[in-house]
C-alpha cells in the first residue's frame, strides 16, 4: 500500500537558482513519508518564518498531530504563522540530499478553531539561502490545499526534485481562519554512506518476515501459510463475524492446539478494534511468523513459551473498518477514517459498564454480599437484541467467556504508552482522575514490563506524540488518569473474567507506511515476547476435593486484595501477583474453605499452590437427605414453609 510517484527527476545544482525541468521520463520507485508523523524527523529539523506562539511552532506542524481537549501553552494542533500573509513558510531540513516527490497537508487540529491553507507553493534548496520555486513552465506552480481541517490532501510533484531543504509557502487560506498547517513530506534519501544523521537513526532487522500491509484476503492467506509451516503448533479458527460478514480469525500457538491443558495458562493479543490503527495488526502477523520460524530453528525461549503457554492472536477485531482505512492509504485516512465498526460503534468502548454496577454496590455496602468483587454479571438490557452492541463486541465477549484467559494485551495506535485499568473515573464529575484497581501494583508491573523493553517508550529524550509526555511516567499510565472511558475492554475483562487486560499503544502513527514496518517490528519485538512471559508470574494450582477431583468455579481470594478469581472446568487456576508472601484462600459452595501462605519469587515461573478442600457437614447432610428423599433438617427451629405442621385438633 503506498503512494504513486510522478515520472521524471531533477537535480538541483550545488549553487545558483534554476527552474525545475524534466530530464527523464522513467517512473522512479515511490518515495515514502520522511517521518514528520512518526517522529523520524526531529524538532530541530523543522523551521518556520514566524509562529503565533510556542505551542503553535514548527515542531507542531506534523501530519495528524492532535491537540488536547484543553488547548494549553505547550501542545496545540498545528504550525500557525505569526502573521496572515503570503510571505510565511514551513521548512523541513532533511539533513542530506533527498529526492522530494510530494507534500501532504492538513489544517489545524482544534475543537475551537477552523484554520487551514487552501493553496501553497513549494521551494527547495541545498543551502537554505538560495531557493528554487517549483514551476509550471514559466509560472510558479500553485498546489491546491485543503477544503477543511482534518482530511489529508496529497500533492505529488510532476517532477521530483533533489535537494536538502524543502519549504511550503502558503498563498491562500480559509477566509474565517489563519495560516495553519500540518504537513508530511514524501522523499527518498539519496545514497550517502558518510551521512552521520542517517547512520545514527538507521535501524535494520535480520528477521526474514513479510513486512507489508495485508488486506483481509492477504491476512487470511498469510495465516494459512504460517499454519502450513508449523502445523503441529498452530491452529486457525474464527470467533464470529463482523457487521459486513468478514470472519474474525484467530491464530493459536501451542504444543497442543485446540486443547486447554491442565495447569497451562492462556494468553491473548488482540489488535484492530479501531480499524485505522493498523500497526498492531501487522505486528501480530509478524509475531506469528517469527514464533513459527524460531520454534522450527530451536530457539529455546520461543520453544518454552509455546510448550508452556496457550497463545491466541486475534489480529483484526474490526476488519470492516480496516478495509475502509486500507483503501484510503497509509497517509490519507486522517485521524479517524475506519476507526469505528460498520454500524458506527467504537468496539473497544462498547462493552457493558460493570464499574458502575460494582461501585454502586460498594457504596450501598452490598458488596460482596449481593454483588461479588469479581465475575460481575452482564446486565440483562445489554444482552437484548435491541441493545446498541456491535456484532464484533458480542463475538469478543463470547470468546472471552469461553477461554480462561489469564493475561491479555490489546494493541492500539496513535500513542506510545501502555495503559491499565481502570479506564473509567470513579468520580462521575471528573474527566480524568487516577482510578486504580485492587491489583494496581500488578498492573503497573505488567505495563512496565512492556514499556521498559520497547525501544522508545521510556526514552526520556523522545518528543511527545501529541499532548502528553508519557515517558516521564516510564511509558505507562492508568487509563482513567489519561481520559475517562466507560465500557472499555480492559475494565470489562478485569471485572467479568479472570483476565488482566492492558492496552498497548504501539506508535504515534496509526497507519505507518509499510517501509516503516521493519523499524516498528524492532521497536516492539522484545516487548511482545516479554509481555507474554508475564503470564507465568504469580501463583497457579488446582483445587480438588478429597477424592482428587477438580472443583470448577471455586473462588481464589488473596488477603489484602479485594478482587478474587475463579477456577476453570478442571479446577485449575492462575493468579497474577508480584513477588511476596500471600495468604491465599480457596472456597467453593458446599466445601470448607482452606487457606495457606504462598510465596512468589522474583524468578520467572508461577509458584505452585494447590488446595484440597473437604465437603462441609451441612453440605453432606443435605446431599444425604436429598439422596433418600427426606425432608431437610430445619436448623432454624421455625416451621418449614414447604411442609407446614398440620393442626390435629378436633380429629
Amino acid at each position: 500500500m503506498g503512494l504513486k510517484a510522478a515520472a521524471g527527476t531533477t537535480m538541483l545544482p550545488a549553487k545558483g537558482c534554476y527552474c525545475i525541468t524534466s530530464v527523464s521520463v522513467f517512473i522512479p520507485p515511490e518515495c515514502p513519508p520522511m517521518g514528520l508523523e512518526t517522529l523520524k524527523i526531529d524538532d530541530f529539523q523543522l523551521h518556520a518564518s514566524t509562529m503565533r506562539r510556542y505551542s503553535l511552532g514548527a515542531h507542531r506542524g506534523r501530519l495528524n498531530i492532535q491537540a488536547g481537549i484543553y488547548e494549553d501553552e505547550f501542545y496545540e494542533g498545528a504550525w500557525c504563522a505569526g502573521r496572515n500573509d503570503p510571505l510565511q513558510w514551513f521548512e523541513v531540513d532533511a539533513r542530506r540530499l533527498t529526492k522530494f516527490t510530494g507534500v501532504i497537508t492538513q489544517g489545524r487540529s482544534s475543537l475551537w478553531s477552523s484554520d487551514w491553507v487552501t493553496s501553497y507553493r513549494v521551494l527547495v534548496s541545498n543551502d537554505s539561502h538560495t531557493w528554487v520555486t517549483m514551476k509550471n513552465g514559466t509560472q510558479d506552480m500553485i498546489f491546491r490545499g485543503n477544503v477543511e481541517k482534518e482530511i489529508p490532501v496529497l500533492n505529488e510533484f510532476p517532477v521530483p526534485a533533489v535537494a536538502r531543504y524543502i519549504r511550503v509557502n502558503p498563498r491562500s487560506w480559509f477566509s474565517g481562519g489563519s495560516v495553519c498547517m500540518r504537513v508530511e513530506i514524501l522523499g527518498c534519501p539519496m545514497p550517502d554512506p558518510n551521512n552521520y544523521y542517517h547512520r545514527r537513526n538507521e535501524i535494520t532487522t535480520t528477521d526474514n518476515l513479510d513486512f507489508r500491509h495485508h488486506g483481509y484476503k492477504e491476512m487470511r492467506q498469510l495465516m494459512k501459510i504460517v499454519n502450513e509451516m508449523c502445523p503441529n503448533i498452530t491452529r486457525i479458527y474464527n470467533i464470529g463475524k463482523s457487521h459486513n460478514g468478514l470472519k474474525l480469525y484467530a491464530f493459536e500457538i501451542s504444543d497442543n492446539p485446540g486443547e486447554h491443558e491442565l495447569g497451562e495458562p492462556e494468553f491473548r493479543y488482540t489488535a484492530g478494534s479501531h480499524g485505522n490503527e493498523v500497526l498492531g495488526r501487522e505486528l501480530l502477523l509478524l509475531l506469528m511468523q517469527f514464533m513459527c520460524q524460531e520454534y522450527l530453528s530451536g530457539n529455546p525461549r520461543v520453544r518454552r513459551l509455546v510448550e508452556e503457554t496457550r497463545i491466541h492472536l486475534l489480529p483484526s477485531i474490526n476488519p470492516d473498518g480496516y478495509e475502509v482505512a486500507f483503501e484510503a492509504g497509509s497517509e490519507l485516512g486522517g485521524w479517524s477514517l475506519g476507526r469505528w465498526s460498520q454500524d458506527g460503534l467504537d468496539i473497544h468502548h462498547n462493552f457493558p459498564d460493570l464499574n458502575s454496577i460494582l461501585w454502586e454496590a460498594e457504596a450501598k455496602k452490598l458488596s460482596p454480599r449481593k454483588v461479588l468483587n469479581h465475575h460481575v454479571p452482564i446486565p440483562e438490557w445489554y444482552q437484548s437484541k435491541n441493545a446498541t452492541v456491535a456484532m464484533e463486541t458480542r463475538a469478543l465477549i463470547t470468546w472471552m467467556e469461553k477461554i480462561p484467559f489469564v493475561l491479555g494485551g490489546n494493541l492500539q495506535g496513535g500513542e506510545l504508552v501502555v495503559t491499565f485499568p481502570f479506564d473509567k473515573t470513579r468520580s462521575v464529575d471528573k474527566t480524568r482522575e487516577p482510578t486504580p484497581t485492587p491489583d494496581d501494583h500488578v498492573f503497573r508491573w505488567l505495563a512496565f514490563s512492556y514499556a521498559s523493553t520497547h525501544r522508545l517508550m521510556t526514552d526520556a529524550s523522545r518528543r511527545v506524540c501529541h499532548t502528553v509526555d508519557f515517558a516521564k511516567e516510564d511509558g505507562t499510565a492508568n487509563g482513567a488518569s489519561w481520559h475517562t472511558a466507560a465500557g472499555s475492554m480492559n475494565d470489562f475483562s478485569y471485572l467479568h473474567t479472570n483476565c488482566f487486560e492492558l492496552s498497548v499503544f504501539v506508535g504515534c502513527d496509526k497507519f505507518p507506511h509499510e517501509s516503516e514496518l521493519p523499524h516498528e517490528w524492532e521497536n516492539n519485538r522484545e516487548s511482545l515476547l516479554v509481555f507474554m512471559e508475564q503470564v507465568h508470574r504469580g501463583i497457579k494450582g488446582v483445587v480438588r476435593d478429597s477424592q482428587g477431583r477438580g472443583i470448577a468455579n471455586a473462588v481464589i481470594s488473596v488477603e489484602g486484595i479485594n478482587h478474587d478469581i475463579r477456577t476453570v472446568s478442571d479446577g485449575d487456576y492462575w493468579r497474577l501477583l508480584n513477588p511476596g508472601e500471600y495468604k491465599v484462600t480457596a472456597k467453593a459452595e458446599g466445601y470448607v474453605p482452606s487457606s495457606k501462605v504462598c510465596e512468589v519469587g522474583y524468578e520467572m515461573g508461577a509458584t505452585r499452590c494447590d488446595f484440597v478442600i473437604a465437603r462441609s457437614n451441612l453440605s453432606r447432610i443435605r446431599e444425604i437427605m436429598e439422596k433418600y428423599r427426606k425432608q431437610p433438617v430445619n436448623l432454624s427451629g421455625r416451621p418449614s414453609l414447604r411442609h407446614p405442621r398440620r393442626n390435629h385438633r378436633g380429629t
